[in-house]
């Protein structure tokens, strides 16, 4: 990240029509079919925990996080994590994510899950689900659902379904 003047910020209100953008160039329009976006329709995702990344006034990057629950059990939802092409393998999804999560964490939230390549999240300390332990709205590949505990034994027991957590609906 040497050669790159990286600056990540919490993401503002005014944010929210480039990332639309750069979500609508990475991951086009089949986006919404996917299960995690059927989780957003109803809930909006916390800017607090949610960032940006910019060199200089380019955005460049952006991670959010949506509150949803397991069960009864309170969590964040990790995603989408987007880098614009030309600036991928050169730390700006890292940078997001560990943001992310730290902030998280000091935050007070205990427990992040996503639906993600193993690979490349296992490398900040996101595991594999446990088969049989949480479902999903519609089709996900449950190969691909990650969790990472933010405080020791937030993971224990939990299980359920993960829907939005109604107490923030919009």
């Amino acid at each position: 990240m040497t050669e790159l003047s990286l600056t990540i910020l919490p993401e503002t209100p005014k944010d929210a029509q480039a990332i639309e953008r750069l979500h609508e160039r990475t991951f086009g329009p089949g986006r919404f079919a996917l299960s995690a976006y059927r989780l957003r329709e109803h809930v909006d995702h916390l800017l607090d925990v949610s960032f940006t990344a910019r060199i200089g006034t380019l955005l460049v990057g952006s991670v959010r996080q949506l509150p949803v629950c397991v069960g009864d059990t309170p969590a964040l939802m990790l995603g989408p994590l987007t880098v614009e092409p030309p600036f991928r393998s050169r730390g700006v999804g890292r940078a997001l994510l560990e943001r992310a999560i730290n902030d998280a964490r000091a935050k007070g939230h205990r427990l992040i899950v996503l639906v993600g390549d193993e690979p490349y999240y296992a490398r900040v300390g996101f595991k594999p689900v446990p088969k049989g332990r949480m479902t999903m709205p519609g089709p996900v590949d449950y190969s691909r659902l990650l969790v990472m505990e933010l405080v020791d034994g937030a993971f224990e027991g939990v299980t359920g379904p993960i829907q939005p957590d109604w107490s923030k609906a919009i």
